[in-house]
């Protein structure tokens, strides 16, 4: 085996050691070298500790003969050693953008497999490159702490253990056993942001400011996740005294803005605002009834949820 498909291997052994015999396991697969990779590593290393891995391929729908990439990718599953591989077929809206419509439709599809397959955890092939390139979508963006810690290594039934790994490591990785990866068009199309800031920002920044700018972003996201669950502890330890529906604004001006925010946007989702639905110019409206108060009226946000000060409570109420 070459540096990088050990690389990969001990990448993904921690996650399947500690999972129990028998455990049923989902391998999220596009057919790209990153997915395959990591396909590849669960599958031998799942082995040893008697898990049963199972490929999943999502069909977007989203080009001509998408059909037949999910074929060809269940066929090298196959080929691979997989037993079971599941291609399922999702209707991707584009109300929020096709990124996040195809994000969210194969989360969902990803979440009905697991659910029918009883399986414990899914794998996806996210690897250093794609979490820089979404510290730098998250800064863009403003969105502050948590959306510059990037992606998490687990999210509930959600594992990426290639975010150590870049993904010149899974080229190679393939490379090395033999295993034609697939190269989406989309991964071209500049009309995605993503894909601007893989082809046309980073690129620059290596140049500018000298290699390593990947592994920098990395090292960051992983030192901001760390601050914003500590934060994001502190702000729930709070919440059990609260109740989010009737705020007092004077206990919420004595904390610090960090911890009053995440109240905040917590009582918020609590009255029925869609998840994630709440931006930064939502939660300033809110901030500035608890820090700013000059008699300002009720502030509407998505969801119908109401927010409006009274008596010095922020009272929260979902419209009908």
């Amino acid at each position: 085996m070459t540096d990088a498909t050990v690389a990969i291997r001990n990448a993904v052994k921690p996650y399947l050691a500690s999972l129990e015999a028998g455990d049923t396991v989902l391998v999220a697969v596009s057919g790209g070298a990153d997915s395959l990779a990591l396909a590849y590593a669960i599958l031998k290393e799942s082995q040893a500790n008697a898990i049963t891995a199972i490929g999943v391929t999502i069909d977007h729908q989203l080009q001509s003969g998408s059909n037949i990439q999910a074929e060809k990718v269940e066929a090298q599953l196959k080929r691979m050693g997989y037993e079971k591989v599941i291609t399922r077929k999702v209707v991707v809206t584009t109300q929020s953008g096709l990124e996040a419509g195809a994000r969210d439709a194969r989360y969902q599809a990803l979440a009905a497999c697991a659910a029918q397959e009883k399986a414990t955890q899914i794998f996806l092939g996210h690897t250093r490159d794609d979490q820089a390139e979404t510290v730098l979508l998250g800064l863009a963006r403003g969105s502050g702490t948590r959306s510059l810690s990037g992606m998490a290594m687990k999210n509930g039934i959600y594992l990426r253990p290639l975010l150590g790994i870049t993904r010149a490591e899974t080229v190679a990785a393939c490379k090395e056993i033999g295993i034609d990866p697939w190269n989406d068009p989309h991964n071209g199309n500049t009309e995605f942001s993503r894909v601007r800031v893989r082809s046309e920002v980073l690129p620059v920044m290596e140049e500018k400011l000298g290699p390593g700018i990947s592994a920098a972003l990395a090292r960051s996201a992983s030192l901001l996740r760390d601050d914003a669950d500590a934060l994001d502890e502190i702000a729930q330890k709070e919440m059990t005294e609260l109740d989010p529906a009737q705020l007092d604004c004077e206990h919420l001006a004595s904390l610090a803005r960090a911890i009053r925010s995440r109240i905040l946007r917590a009582a918020i989702y609590a009255a029925g605002a869609p998840s994630g639905s709440i931006t930064a110019d939502h939660l300033a409206a809110v901030e500035a009834l608890v820090t700013s108060w000059r008699g300002q009226g009720a502030i509407s946000l998505p969801g119908g949820v109401k927010v409006e000060r009274i008596s010095g409570r922020l009272s929260l109420l979902a419209q009908p």
